[in-house]
């Protein structure tokens, strides 16, 4: 079976979507539509001649502003993924109640061809075609880190535009994902994972719909594959090992993969994989070389967290996951969903399950736009609510509060407290109303149908209140 391109599966998912809903005639192709593509060359330098460079910027909607995405660099990447990416900002943004509008960018590029004074010219001569178009800027467009990006480019970029504009006083809003001391936000990094932790904790809170997966509640215990051990894969893996006691069984990365029916020690095997540049060799676990036939292994839980199109046509019919849980954008291709959903395996889609990144995204531009950092001004009130409460306690029973219950009472909520309140929050919130449609209308025939449904809706009201 020939497979659709990820955009033309992205589309095809929208069709899906505003079947079961009421438009205004030719509002539904307005929204489904990316809104402009900015597609930009620039020569570099260096000792051996020139170099040119392909990048791109799209911006999928902009029924909010400014408009949201990160930038990767890869050299395998083209418009139509880009555009692709872009569409699913914008109905991430809408899903989770995070009031931006959809973009993505992309340079195609091998950062590993480059050292680092090299990368630094490229990207700052990259934000700057950016930013003399509008497509960088706190206000209109704002872009974040993505694949093959990370602080470091998203320092650079910030710099490169505040030099242009001097004296834009939210300068520094105008990419996120920075370093904490260059305008970030504590939680950021681990922003995206978190989510993928949250948001499987909140789907097991749910005893009707784990039950409908084929497992009991709770995670622990729980039998989890996860493929890509980065910026995504590794806090989900870590904190679903550590604060859920999910068993990790296997962890596949493009060069060898690590199983252990027991569970790994994520940690351990990160660290080795650092040092080592691949999890052979490790003793806490069976070192398989060839990693991609072991999507197919026996697990509760399998989250991709690597590319697009991971899981396929082809080997979908071998999947024994009973819940897939999209840690990356689009791992499985349109094809490959309808076969896992004739057979009953639950997805629980990347437009929901990975926007931990976005929303964590929202406060740091928020930080940004208020220039003061979050809990400054209520930190040590509540610390003093919190030491009066413990007061009060002891005197009216004339006892000591333990000392670790007495800490918790007293503690006061600092930035990375704040942060992960918020995204919980909205983890939470956001699949409630995906559950929720997806139960209360039988055309939604599953939680991917039913996120796109409420993106779409949530974007129609935006473009109707503005006379679009």
């Amino acid at each position: 079976m020939s497979e659709l391109s990820f955009l033309e599966g992205v589309n095809r998912y929208y069709d899906l979507a505003e079947q079961s809903l009421d438009l205004p005639p030719g509002l539904g192709a307005k929204i489904k539509a990316c809104n402009s593509v900015f597609m930009v060359r620039f020569p570099i330098g260096f000792r051996d001649g020139y170099k040119v460079f392909t990048g791109w910027r799209v911006v999928h909607s902009e029924h909010f502003l400014p408009v949201k995405g990160g930038i990767r660099y890869s050299e395998i990447v083209d418009q139509d993924e880009v555009e692709a990416l872009a569409a699913l900002m914008s109905y991430k943004c809408a899903i989770v109640d995070v009031p931006f509008g959809g973009a993505k960018g992309a340079l195609k590029i091998n950062p590993g061809d480059y050292d680092d004074t090299s990368m630094e010219r490229i990207t700052r001569r990259f934000a700057r075609e950016l930013a003399n178009k509008g497509y960088i800027s706190p206000s209109l467009n704002v872009p974040a880190p993505d694949m093959g990006t990370g602080e470091r480019e998203m320092a650079w970029m910030a710099d490169e535009y505040r030099r242009m504009e001097p004296t834009d006083i939210n300068a520094m809003a105008c990419v996120t994902g920075k370093p904490v001391n260059q305008g970030g936000i504590l939680g950021r990094s681990e922003a995206t994972g978190r989510g993928v932790q949250l948001g499987l904790r909140e789907f097991f809170r749910h005893s009707e719909d784990v039950k409908r997966a084929g497992l009991n509640n709770g995670l622990a215990g729980k039998r989890i594959i996860i493929q890509g051990l980065g910026k995504v894969g590794y806090p989900a893996a870590k904190f679903l090992h550590e604060e859920d006691d999910a068993r990790i069984t296997g962890i596949l990365e493009y060069n060898g993969a690590l199983l252990h029916p027991d569970g790994i020690d994520v940690e351990a095997a990160k660290q080795w994989q650092l040092a080592h540049g691949s999890f052979e060799g490790f003793e806490g676990g069976t070192f398989v070389p060839d990693s991609t036939p072991l999507l197919e292994e026996d697990c509760d839980i399998l989250i991709p967290a690597a590319m697009e199109g991971q899981i396929t046509s082809e080997n979908a019919p071998r999947i024994k996951a009973n819940i897939i849980a999209e840690a990356a954008n689009g791992p499985v291709t349109y094809g490959a969903h309808q076969i896992l959903r004739e057979r009953g395996v639950v997805i629980i889609p990347d437009i929901y399950l990975n926007a931990g990144g976005v929303v964590v995204s929202y406060f740091e531009w928020i930080k940004n736009l208020s220039h003061i950092r979050l809990g400054r001004l209520g930190r040590r009130a509540d610390e003093a609510r919190g030491d009066h409460i413990v007061t009060a306690l002891e005197t009216m029973s004339g006892k000591s509060v333990p000392g670790e219950l007495a800490d918790r009472i007293r503690h006061g909520a600092g930035e990375l407290d704040l942060v992960r309140s918020g995204l919980d929050d909205t983890m939470r919130d956001a699949y409630q109303q995906i559950r929720e449609v997806y139960l209360s209308r039988k055309e939604i025939p599953d939680l991917r149908t039913a996120g796109f449904a409420i993106a779409i809706e949530k974007i129609s009201r935006a473009n109707i209140m503005m006379g679009v």
